[in-house]
């Protein structure tokens, strides 16, 4: 499936493509605003209109529970199977790749854009960056992921983990900033944490 894979941007504040961001925004809040209304029970709703802010096809697999809130939308992409629990916000100006199998806690905040440090340039532009989000990852509570990253398949992060640093794959992390706390092992007839 083709993703929004976008890569490291720098979009300064002001000029057409800043302007076209903020025109673009509006027609995004226009959608959440509907979008937030609905129940769990509207899931068809809410696959068709989560669809039409990314701008591609969710699969019927595709659970997403209101409200959400992002800064775009169509650069968003997302697999089979994936879940995101409410009060969730993804900011994906550099571009969000959820895989298959993916698990989203609520009030996670998967944020790819960010100012930069020195006061003179905090207004000057905004630097986007890619956040990847591997097969089978389940992200728990109140989480935040910065841009950058990229989270490997089957790792859990911890409720309250700040990534600010690549997820390897088959761990558990946690903390803030966020740290592998254990590795999943491999056993003869099952899986298990060590």
């Amino acid at each position: 499936m083709p993703r929004a894979f976008l890569g490291v941007r720098r979009i300064p504040t002001s000029g057409p493509e800043w302007d076209a961001e903020a025109s673009y925004v509006g027609q995004v809040m226009r959608l959440m605003a509907e979008l937030n209304k609905l129940l769990f029970g509207d899931a068809v709703k809410i696959r068709e209109l989560f669809s039409e802010l990314t701008g591609r096809n969710v699969d019927e697999t595709f659970k997403l529970i209101p409200p959400f809130y992002t800064s775009g939308g169509r650069n968003i992409g997302v697999g089979r199977k994936v879940c995101i629990n409410q009060c969730c916000t993804i900011y994906d100006m550099g571009g969000v790749d959820i895989a298959d199998l993916v698990m989203i806690g609520p009030n996670v905040n998967i944020i790819t854009a960010n100012h930069p440090v020195e006061p003179f340039k905090r207004r000057a532009y905004i630097e986007a960056k890619p956040i990847m989000i591997q097969q089978n990852v389940w992200i728990a509570t109140g989480v935040t992921i910065l841009g950058g990253v990229t989270i490997g398949e089957n790792s859990v992060v911890g409720a309250g983990a700040v990534v600010t640093k690549d997820v390897p794959p088959n761990c558990f992390v946690a903390g803030v900033p966020a740290k592998v706390v254990r590795w999943r092992k491999r056993g003869l007839a099952y899986d298990y944490w060590a």
